[in-house]
């Protein structure tokens, strides 16, 4: 059964779509099979994959149950478009509507070793969705001064999905985005979460750089588009296996790592 990740953060531009993006290229590249789900009604996900606009059926319509999980898949990504903020809109007065997602992806679980959630920057019932759907929930926190407002936000409804429908929820923990550690606000704000959460923020911080918008432009991996940045997303992925428990992918990945 595959491990099913929920990457979140409570407002937008926190880098949280290029982790999915890039996280989701680093592990195909170890040989594990990895659906990407994009949950986001403006469809960066989708686009960063390069998945055709017009492509139906997308995860829309698994949620308002038109279609089945297995048949909106496309190249191993579960596209989303604005459909899917109606699809949400019709969730809202259904019974059991925060199960509505993990129901859906009962048929392709075994299909997978990993599975992500890119969920929208807002913590509404998509994001709830995806967190009952999921095994672990991960948290995108961008460098600055309300990094720390910004994660405490997302744990309350990380424990809120936990305490009432998803109990075997585990945080993995908070992944640094979009950092100049050169600057002394990054550090501070770095430093901060370090001191109020521990190990479970991410040694691994993720560089600045406008090279992930055109990478996300042209829908080419940040690995190839330039390597050398794309080696913090290969540290990020050596952590996250670990976390995981998945010891052999994580011996796999010497060989992407950029040798000078």
């Amino acid at each position: 059964m595959a491990a099913t990740i929920a990457i979140l953060s409570q407002k937008g531009g926190t880098g949280k779509t290029t982790s999915v993006r890039t996280l989701t290229d680093v592990l195909r590249r170890l040989d594990l099979r990895v659906l990407a789900i994009d949950l986001d009604p403006q469809g960066n996900l989708s686009d960063y994959f390069d998945v055709d606009p017009e492509a139906t059926p997308t995860v829309g319509d698994v949620l308002a149950a038109r279609t089945k999980a297995r048949e909106a898949i496309h190249d191993d990504v579960m596209p989303a478009n604005l459909s899917l903020a109606e699809a949400e809109l019709a969730l809202a007065g259904k019974m059991g509507r925060e199960l509505t997602l993990k129901r859906a992806l009962k048929d392709v679980k075994r299909s997978y070793d990993v599975i992500f959630f890119d969920c929208p920057p807002t913590l509404g019932l998509l994001t709830v969705n995806a967190l009952v759907a999921a095994d672990y929930a991960l948290l995108s926190a961008e460098a600055q001064y309300f990094a720390m407002q910004g994660v405490e936000q997302a744990l309350e409804v990380v424990e809120l999905a936990r305490e009432s429908l998803n109990p075997d929820l585990e945080w993995l923990g908070v992944v640094f985005n979009i950092a100049d550690m050169r600057t002394i606000h990054s550090r501070d704000a770095y430093n901060a979460l370090r001191e109020e959460f521990k190990d479970k923020v991410f040694d691994t911080s993720i560089r600045q750089s406008i090279a992930y918008a055109e990478s996300a432009e042209r829908g080419v991996s940040i690995l190839d588009h330039r390597p050398d940045l794309g080696e913090d997303y290969i540290a990020l992925a050596d952590e996250l296996l670990g976390r995981l428990g998945l010891d052999d992918a994580r011996r796999r990945l010497e060989p992407l790592r950029v040798t000078a």
